[in-house]
């Protein structure tokens, strides 16, 4: 064999086909068809050889050809936010055991907050067939998803609301979830209570927001406009804000933190103070446990599970108008939220 025979069947891309299977196994195209798709009318020996022919050449199926007659790839896209996220791995999890049970293919893909790179994503999957979208919305107009949705692509949003399009949507009850949180804050003393979160054109941290000011008007608590702010939930930005809360003759006495992120800059920073400092946290965090965080805890693996849930009722015919499912959170005091005032 010369270099150039050797480089040839070596090279990338040049993968096996069904007529390569036929003419190794010395049987007809249509035999090696029914094999590889577990279809009646082979015999035994017959099979065998098609197999080891298969196995031989290392073949594969072409699933693209399937998806052109049959219409369906059997496989679902998930946008999140950003894989790094901690919040996103039980949850992607879930997605994918559900689809796997009912034989599909889990593809995803992060939108890193930027709606234009959500879009994108978006319809790079839906050109590529999947049968199903969940998406964790980075922008508040989904208006271009209309004419894939109309096409018959089931699609769930997750986290946060779908912006200008009707479709299902499954949520963590963040409202309540915040509002429980700095009750509990303000049932151990404090009065002065930082809120940290995430940027306002995000409908979670807005929600969690609003819950942080009920609870405050609950108890009677003027909120000033030092003790709230909202921005990027990089740790700079996070130090900046926390540490400038408690700054100053009045300083807060706890903090509320609208997402892990946040909780962990926020922990650095309170674990640098001789006074202590109350934190609750909304999302949990590793090692939460060990470290005493006290956190509001939403169930990713739930939210993941139900929305693929309704998902692949969709798919299999589900015609009910959409549905929006909210799902509660926990509190889960560990000492960090049940600290008193200095």
């Amino acid at each position: 064999m010369d270099r150039t025979t050797r480089h040839s069947e070596t090279r990338y891309g040049n993968r096996p086909t069904m007529k390569d299977v036929a003419a190794r196994a010395g049987v007809g195209l249509k035999t090696v068809s029914r094999v590889v798709n577990s279809e009646p009318g082979v015999t035994p020996d017959t099979e065998r050889r098609v197999q080891e022919a298969i196995e031989a050449l290392g073949f594969r199926r072409n699933d693209s050809a399937r998806v052109l007659r049959k219409g369906r790839t059997a496989s679902i896209g998930l946008v999140l936010e950003d894989l790094a996220d901690p919040f996103y791995g039980p949850l992607s999890r879930a997605v994918e055991e559900v689809a796997r049970a009912h034989g599909a293919l889990l593809i995803n893909g992060s939108s890193a907050e930027d709606p234009e790179r959500e879009q994108e994503l978006v319809l790079a999957l839906c050109a590529r067939r999947v049968d199903g979208l969940i998406v964790i919305p980075a922008g508040d107009d989904h208006r271009y998803l209309e004419p894939e949705i109309k096409a018959g692509v089931a699609t769930v949003f997750v986290d946060r609301p779908a912006g200008r399009v009707e479709a299902d949507m499954v949520l963590s009850d963040s409202f309540g979830g915040a509002r429980q949180g700095v009750a509990h804050l303000i049932a151990h003393g404090h009065r002065r209570i930082g809120f940290i979160g995430d940027q306002p054109r995000i409908h979670t941290a807005t929600e969690r927001l609003r819950g942080y000011h009920a609870a405050m008007t609950d108890a009677g608590i003027t909120v000033e406009d030092t003790w709230v702010s909202l921005g990027p939930t990089g740790p700079g930005r996070v130090r900046a804000a926390a540490e400038a809360m408690l700054g100053g003759p009045a300083p807060v006495t706890a903090f509320f933190a609208g997402n892990n992120r946040v909780t962990v800059t926020v922990v650095r920073v309170v674990a640098e103070r001789e006074r202590p400092v109350a934190l609750v946290g909304f999302d949990d965090i590793e090692l939460a446990d060990l470290l005493g965080i006290t956190v509001i805890s939403q169930d990713a693996a739930t939210v993941g599970r139900t929305a693929a849930e309704h998902l692949f009722r969709r798919l299999d015919g589900a015609d009910h108008e959409p549905v929006r499912v909210e799902l509660p959170t926990t509190l889960i005091p560990r000492g960090s939220g049940e600290r008193p005032p200095a």
